[in-house]
This record gives structure tokens, sequence and C-alpha cells, in this order.
């Protein structure tokens, strides 16, 4: 397997995608972030692929957003959690899916909770991959400087459609139609 394409030996992770955290984002730029999440939860059950969602405190913060809620898979676990990474999840260091070679992450914030999710998945020797155009941070500075910090520490930043195809391989893939249909 080629280390630089993604495989469906991988966990997804969802991070944070929450009502009122989402409601301080830039409006445009998170329609689009949801729209290629949107995508990502599809691929993600029809390629099945391991997916994880996390919230952060959802007291304060409310629960994911219903519009994504409704496409998540019913294999699909959901965290709640207090530390800004995902990583530091008991229940996932725990499970199967911990040893995947690969961690896919999409979210926000790119600079908080993605940034130090990826950074400890890459201590605990995982290839991380970035999905670029399915995160954001309310600044545009601050995503695009967690990008390069995340690209320096040795992540994979990719896109949405990346995400999508490389696990298929090929036009072959029993799922191609479908998987196509989601980004036109």
């Amino acid at each position: 397997m080629n280390q630089a394409i993604a495989s469906t030996d991988a966990v997804w992770i969802l991070i944070d995608v929450q009502t009122r955290l989402c409601s301080a984002m830039p409006d445009t730029a998170m329609a689009a972030v949801i729209k290629n999440i949107q995508r990502l939860l599809q691929g993600a059950q029809l390629l099945n692929i391991p997916l994880w969602v996390t919230e952060q405190y959802p007291e304060k913060l409310g629960e994911t957003l219903p519009e994504l809620q409704a496409l998540l898979p019913d294999y699909a676990p959901r965290y709640t959690k207090l530390a800004f990474s995902a990583w530091q999840e008991p229940t996932l260091q725990e499970s199967s899916v911990s040893v995947a070679p690969q961690v896919v992450l999409f979210g926000l914030e790119a600079h908080i909770c993605v940034l130090q999710t990826a950074l400890d998945a890459l201590a605990a020797g995982k290839q991380v991959f970035i999905v670029e155009d399915a995160v954001i941070s309310r600044d545009a500075a601050n995503r695009h400087n967690a990008i390069e910090r995340l690209r320096a520490a040795g992540c994979i930043i990719t896109n949405t459609e990346s995400m999508l195809f490389e696990p298929m391989q090929g036009a072959t893939h029993a799922q191609f139609k479908v998987i196509s249909a989601l980004i036109r």
C-alpha cells in the first residue's frame, strides 16, 4: 500500500461539529464545510470505514448538528469530551479502531481540537490525514496557521474528494457510482 494513499484501514473522526460552536463560524465557509462533512459521512458508511464522533462539552456547545446526526451510521459511536484532543478519549484508546494505521480528521476548530488530536495521533505513530476543505476555525488566519503547522508536523493535507476516491482505488469498486454521485 502506498503510504500517502488513504485506505479503508483507517478510522475517520468527526470532531466537534456542534450547534453553538458552528454558529460562531463564518456562515459561508461553515456551509461549505458542512456540505463536505455530509459527503464524508455518507462515504464512510458506503465504504464501511470506522467513524467516530466527538462533542466538546455539549452542555455548553450543543450537540452535533442535526443535519449531520441524520447521516451518522448506526455503528458510529458519539463521545463527549473535555480534553481538546479527541485522541485522549479513553474509549477510543481501548477500542479496536485504535490499531488502525491511518486517522482521518475533519471538523472544528482546526487550530484547537483538530490540531491537538492530529498531533497526539502522530505521536502515537499514526499516519494522519487532515481533510482541509472539511475543517474550519472562527478566524481564517488561525485555520491557515493550523494547516501549516499540521503539514510541518507530518500530516497529509487532503480534500473531501480525495478521501472519498482513494479508498476505492479505481472505478471498478462496487461503490464507485454511488460515491461519484455524492460530489455532483
